[in-house]
């Protein structure tokens, strides 16, 4: 008798759970899907109101803030057979075209069509705009509930965020956040309908069973204020320079996560009508590769200093040029400066330095790093299409090839993958995994957040503080011949100017990549800023386009997370 009290019990409490948890599925998780459908039912049956979760951007107050989200309004509707019984096409035409934007010869053709009863009119009418359409009163006329993805701020991050479009018959994320978190963000349709026990146990099979990632919102690691600061200084950086394009990442060198990721041009994904070439949709910083010419130099620094080869205090002659394999390469200049040390040609950033360099270590001792540091291999970043950085060329015997990939030219790296490697100068020698989205809101009631990744070892800790010394070095006494030093904060930072190659093999003559990498406070760095610019007109040097703007940062991200003097 105890043992079937028992089990009658059990049986009672497992009932009562259960509809303890469908009635949480009804009244939290799956409320509004039912006021809305309950709202649409009556007015245009059989029709789903489009739902999807929500992207937010993060303030460094924690204060979050919707980067896209969801706004309701109205299709404008009308019945063309009532209409032409009543023959007031001319005047529904003239009162809806006070209130909303209509071609009056469409209209007509829609509103003439006297054995169709629906046409839709004009999406996307918002609230206020639909009240006043209906105190018209027009017979004919009728509003249907929707909602659409809408993008509070416009261009910020639009390429990072990205948007929805269609695929074949599919609406879903086609770039950016939007698509790399769609198995998030998307919403199923028929989940209010479906059996609760079915319910509960194909939610058993997708989220325990197979692993499925369950819907919910996405918190991002993007500070808006940050974002917008980073998005003004590159637009006026190509307006000033007429360069064809710019783009920057902002990110915390220890733990890879991305304050502000932007490129110019950009576009306004809440009116994607005005773009004629697609291009400009894709994150660049994520799917292009660029040879990005000395700012790499500080990696191969650090290869000799972690070989113990080469030390600041090196000292080697400098004849101007250098001639490997029946190739010459030269400085900048082409001029030659004698007995220098390696700090010397870092911050004069001359390319016989580094050739110097690769030679003393070897072609399968630089290889081997450029490939530790993740060189030539994804870095995982939560984006869709992320491409691989080509750097066939370090495959190769020829001393010419590791030189010139010494000083960034042959080798050619996406700016996330070479933002990632410079980390590992300022983090004391580690590679991290960058990452847009730090929290995981879910439907069901709680949240995950996402944790940072530290990954391999590539140089010894002393061998990234040497090398950091070098680059502050550079700033306090070479960057815009010493005025860019900070007598409060170290900073450490190298420009780059790389020759573009050209479509049909070699380098225009006249065309070059401005790049720069910087990190602050130098001492303990709580940011690494990249930026670069694709052929900027009138000037020659990253140091002319690019170094005012990243000291111009520093005063800024030094301010708004209020990060105490080191000096």
């Amino acid at each position: 008798m105890r043992t079937r009290l028992r089990i009658i019990s059990g049986f009672i409490l497992l009932l009562a759970l259960m509809f303890f948890i469908k009635l949480y599925s009804l009244q939290v998780i799956h409320a509004n899907d039912f006021a809305e459908r309950a709202d649409r039912q009556y007015q245009r049956p059989n029709n789903i109101v489009f739902n999807r979760g929500n992207i937010f951007f993060q303030g460094q107050d924690g204060t979050v803030i919707s980067a896209a989200t969801l706004k309701s309004g109205f299709t404008l509707i009308i019945n063309p057979k009532i209409i032409q019984q009543n023959k007031n096409a001319e005047d529904i035409y003239a009162k809806l075209s006070s209130l909303v934007t209509l071609d009056y010869a469409d209209f007509m053709m829609r509103a003439g069509k006297v054995n169709d009863s629906y046409e839709e009119i004009k999406k996307k009418v918002d609230e206020s705009t639909g009240e006043k359409i209906t105190a018209f009163g027009l017979k004919g006329v009728s509003l249907y509930r929707e909602k659409w993805r809408y993008y509070p701020g416009n261009d910020l991050a639009a390429q990072t965020v990205g948007f929805l479009g269609y695929k074949g018959d599919e609406y879903a994320g086609r770039y950016g956040l939007e698509r790399y978190y769609e198995d998030v963000l998307k919403r199923s349709s028929d989940s209010v309908y479906v059996n609760f026990f079915a319910e509960i146990f194909s939610g058993i099979k997708k989220n325990v069973i197979e692993g499925e990632k369950m819907e919910g919102d996405i918190v991002t690691t993007i500070d808006p204020d940050t974002q917008s600061y980073l998005q003004d200084t590159l637009d006026g950086i190509k307006k000033r320079y007429s360069s064809e394009s710019a783009g920057g990442i902002i990110m915390n060198p220890k733990t890879g996560e991305i304050y502000a990721m932007a490129l110019t041009p950009t576009f306004d994904p809440n009116d994607l009508s005005r773009e004629t070439n697609p291009a400009i949709f894709r994150n660049d910083l994520v799917e292009s590769v660029r040879e990005m010419g000395s700012i790499i130099k500080p990696l191969t620094m650090a290869v000799g200093i972690d070989l113990g080869k080469v030390s600041a205090s090196t000292t080697y002659n400098d004849t101007g040029s250098v001639t490997l394999n029946n190739k010459t390469i030269s400085n900048f200049d082409k001029k030659g400066r004698g007995v220098i040390t390696l700090q010397y040609a870092l911050s004069k950033s001359l390319n016989t330095g580094f050739a110097f360099v690769a030679k003393q270590v070897g072609n399968d001792a630089l290889s081997e790093y450029f490939y530790n540091f993740g060189l030539g291999e994804k870095t995982g970043v939560d984006l869709p299409n992320e491409a691989s950085g080509i750097v066939d060329n370090l495959k190769s015997p020829r001393e010419i090839e590791h030189a010139t990939a010494a000083f960034g030219q042959g080798i050619a790296m996406t700016p996330i993958e070479t933002t990632r490697a410079l980390a590992a100068i300022a983090n004391g020698g580690y590679l991290v995994k960058p990452y847009l989205v730090k929290k995981i809101n879910y439907r069901v009631g709680y949240s995950k957040d996402i944790q940072p990744e530290k990954g391999k070892r590539v140089i010894k800790e002393e061998t990234a503080h040497a090398v950091m010394d070098m680059l502050v070095y550079n700033v306090d006494n070479s960057l815009l011949d010493g005025k860019a030093k900070n007598p409060r904060y170290s900073i450490g930072a190298k420009t780059g100017t790389a020759q573009i190659a050209a479509p049909g093999g070699g380098y225009y003559d006249d065309r070059y990549l401005h790049s720069f990498v910087g990190m602050v406070p130098a001492n303990d760095p709580k940011f690494i800023v990249f930026m670069y610019t694709v052929y900027p007109k009138g000037v020659q040097y990253a140091s002319e386009t690019l170094a005012q703007p990243f000291i111009d940062m520093t005063k800024y991200l030094i301010n708004y997370y209020q990060i105490p003097p080191d000096r």
